[in-house]
């Protein structure tokens, strides 16, 4: 069984570049559907004046009349946004938080902190590791992944770090300390791919106050065997992407609407004895496992946090408070998709255990100072700088990267 050591490589050391959560600044740019975006921006273009101040909502960062370049990839308006009177920008598909795919708005000038380096590399060749943050004996995997750009937000409130699988666009130059692949190859006997890294790292991780402790194992077969199991993870998280099937539980298991969503649901109950989640007067889904409606990361149940997001209050007379004013089929779609991914990451919870407990011995920070792995390179830690493409800056000028 593995201890836990202060020699345990963390996932800081093999994945090095890593960027902060995005920090959004306005909770009306975000949406669980893209008819609420744009209904929101066009209440927000038709505005004037002290009005469009007040519904923008103004921070440091960002104000109606802040120039700000466009996103990456985006052709988005780059002058202030208080002369802006075109359509809404086509929204994106994002992670908010661990499980919960929304929609955003892709416009640098309403996000305090967009992090465009991620956008650079955003492609269907991606893969996002998303480090949760640290809670004291809270329940819940360490590390979580996305195909599509994730917020990074952590469910507890403490913020983690996104560590993009490629630090270029298209799948190039892993994001793995240099020396790594080689060091592992030979230990294992054969080439090791950037996403067995990954996988393996989804499979073992475990949270510290220092980051995610990711031990690596001397034995092939165990490595072998950690990243298939981080694999079927990914697989789960990622929702089909990538070309893969969609997460299915078995005929039989599978959740279906027994009674309509009502119109304006306003709580979320769940009977462990019947396996019936309880949406409102009159909505209910089943079967649902224990195993989904148990999830949680940093503490913090998943279905519970989901269901919050679409039917808490919001400040009368804010964009936040414009929404559908019934709830719409595709939340429900989403949430029997989202049952489905956390019954079937739930049953994988006791090989995670099984593995932890194989791990004997592994390998040390120390090894790999040993053999040259280890410190990273300070360039290690930074995006790559050079693109070949121009980007468009603020006011319409190409942006000096």
């Amino acid at each position: 069984m593995l201890a836990v050591s202060d020699d345990v490589p963390l996932l800081d050391d093999l994945m090095p570049w890593s960027v902060p959560p995005l920090r959004l600044g306005r909770p009306w740019v975000l949406a669980p559907d893209e008819r609420t975006l744009r209904s929101r921006w066009d209440l927000l273009v038709r505005s004037e004046g002290a009005e469009r101040e007040r519904l923008f909502g103004p921070s440091r960062a960002r104000t109606p009349r802040s120039a700000v370049a466009a996103l990456p990839g985006r052709t988005t308006g780059t002058g202030p946004f208080a002369q802006e009177r075109g359509p809404c920008p086509d929204p994106v598909r994002v992670q908010h938080g661990p499980f919960d795919e929304q929609w955003l708005i892709p416009d640098q000038r309403l996000l305090d902190a967009a992090r465009p380096e991620l956008w650079r590399v955003a492609d269907e060749h991606q893969l996002f590791v998303v480090e949760q943050g640290y809670v004291p004996k809270a329940d819940g995997p360490a590390l979580t992944v996305s195909a599509v750009l994730p917020d990074g937000r952590s469910p507890a409130g403490r913020p983690g770090r996104i560590r993009p699988l490629y630090r270029r666009p298209g799948g190039l130059e892993p994001n793995l300390v240099p020396g790594l692949p080689a060091f592992l190859a030979g230990m294992y006997g054969h080439a090791v791919a950037p996403q067995e890294v990954a996988s393996w790292s989804l499979a073992v991780a475990r949270p510290s106050p220092a980051g995610c402790l990711v031990a690596l194992p001397r034995d092939p077969q165990l490595w072998s065997t950690g990243v298939e199991l981080g694999q079927r993870m990914s697989d789960l998280m990622v929702r089909g992407a990538r070309g893969g099937e969609k997460p299915r539980l078995p005929g039989g298991r599978r959740p279906y609407v027994r009674a309509a969503v009502p119109a304006r649901p306003r709580e979320l109950r769940y009977d462990a004895a019947e396996e019936v989640l309880h949406l409102g007067d009159g909505g209910r889904i089943s079967p649902v496992p224990p195993g989904a409606w148990e999830f949680r990361v940093g503490g913090v149940r998943m279905l519970e946090l989901w269901f919050e997001r679409r039917t808490g209050p919001a400040d009368a007379g804010t964009l936040a408070a414009v929404g559908p004013a019934n709830w719409p089929q595709e939340w429900t779609s989403d949430l029997l998709e989202l049952i489905t991914v956390l019954a079937l990451l739930g049953e994988l919870c006791s090989d995670r255990a099984e593995l932890t407990q194989a791990l004997a011995e592994p390998v040390t920070r120390g090894a790999l100072r040993a053999a040259g792995v280890l410190p990273v390179p300070a360039g290690a830690r930074h995006p790559a700088s050079v693109l070949d493409h121009h980007e468009e800056g603020p006011g319409g000028q190409f942006a000096l990267i």
